[in-house]
């Protein structure tokens, strides 16, 4: 793992070989015991103290530390005719952290953290490459308890400009010559999402949870897929999770053209145009009573041109948990939550650092199930 953690650094960038050498120091420690705390996993207090006066450092930034790592899935990618770019939001829990300065209100107004949102980009036969995008933000307090305001704010205004500016860095980022499918969760269910340009060979596959009003049809979304004749049938694996083990589930398959309509509660000025995807709603056939059984419907930019292309889409989603399972690693695995460092500014160069870390953890469990199984 450290041998994996000083190819991926040693290409970094930070003004200084002194500062590179520094950080492939740090990570092969972390590498070397991620679950402990920075003094034990440091070993020694020099070492402990080179790590802390690393990440108060004013001539490096997280974008710098992560750029190596960036560099080289790139070049993964460049191997590949399609890629994968899962995108995802997790949340940072410090309320018990009492004196740690520049944190916010999490998804419970009660609890106190940061947000993280990242782009984890995997093959079409779900073999993790790296991250090539991560950010991390504090909410407003002055945020608090508005929702009904924040609705009415264009989506550039809001935290779901996210999943736009992940989708326009991973366009700019990723070859031309590489096709780049988004994958996103219900979260991304948003119509500028659906609607912006996109590259030549930029695509998106997201799961819809709105149950939109279609154009040209009195039918909304999901009872157009559900009244859609069955047009096969497929297995796919469904991982393990806290809640139910990891099995194999026949899906029934759905799938048709429509026509998203444009969102009515937008200014007229704007000449929002409806929006043609292609939908697919598969359902679990049979699930274990103890399981909740799999319904997505997701849309979609690909062509279809076959059951099989089918196929292929659903099982590329179902690789959407590789990200779940990063964010768990860098959580738990890494412990970044039990980080006792005082500002988010250190703590945002602690994630940039641990997340590579944490990728290079994802490849190495992958792996290791690969060969056990």
């Amino acid at each position: 793992m450290e041998e994996w953690i000083t190819l991926e650094l040693e290409r970094t960038e930070l003004g200084d070989a002194r500062r590179t050498k520094r950080l492939i120091k740090i990570g092969e420690n972390l590498s070397a015991k991620p679950e402990a705390s920075v003094p034990v996993a440091s070993g020694t207090w020099a070492e402990t103290k080179a790590t802390y006066d690393f990440w108060d450092s004013p001539y490096i930034t997280p974008s710098m530390i992560r750029q190596g790592h960036i560099d080289a899935t790139v070049e993964r990618i460049e191997k590949h005719q399609i890629v994968l770019a899962i995108q995802d939001t997790t949340e940072l829990n410090y309320t018990t952290h009492k004196a740690m300065s520049g944190i916010g209100y999490l998804d419970s107004k009660y609890a106190q953290g940061l947000k993280v949102h990242s782009v984890f980009t995997v093959s079409v036969q779900g073999v993790p490459l790296g991250i090539i995008e991560q950010q991390m933000w504090a909410r407003n307090e002055v945020e608090l308890g508005k929702a009904e305001l924040r609705k009415q704010k264009s989506t550039a205004d809001k935290e779901s400009q996210k999943w736009l500016d992940g989708l326009k860095l991973t366009d700019s980022i990723i070859p031309q010559s590489v096709r780049v499918v988004t994958i996103a969760d219900r979260e991304a269910d948003i119509y500028d999402l659906f609607a912006c340009s996109r590259r030549p060979g930029s695509d998106f596959l997201i799961r819809a949870t709105q149950n939109r009003c279609l154009d040209g049809s009195e039918q909304h979304l999901w009872e157009t897929l559900s009244s859609q004749k069955s047009q096969g049938t497929m297995t796919v694996e469904v991982n393990r999770s806290i809640t139910q083990p990891q099995r194999t589930a026949t899906l029934d398959i759905r799938y048709t053209t429509i026509a998203i309509a444009p969102p009515q509660n937008r200014a007229k000025a704007e000449q929002l145009a409806p929006v043609t995807l292609q939908a697919i709603l598969v359902t679990e056939a049979d699930p274990p009573p103890e399981c909740e059984p799999i319904t997505w419907l997701l849309l979609t930019t690909l062509e279809i041109t076959s059951l099989e292309d089918v196929h292929s889409y659903v099982r590329w989603y179902s690789y959407r948990w590789l990200i779940e399972r990063y964010h768990y690693v860098l959580k738990s695995g890494c412990g970044v939550e039990k980080l006792q460092l005082e500002t988010a500014q250190r703590l945002e160069m602690a994630l940039a650092t641990y997340s590579i870390v944490a990728g290079a953890f994802v490849v190495a469990d992958l792996l290791s199930s690969l060969f056990s199984g």
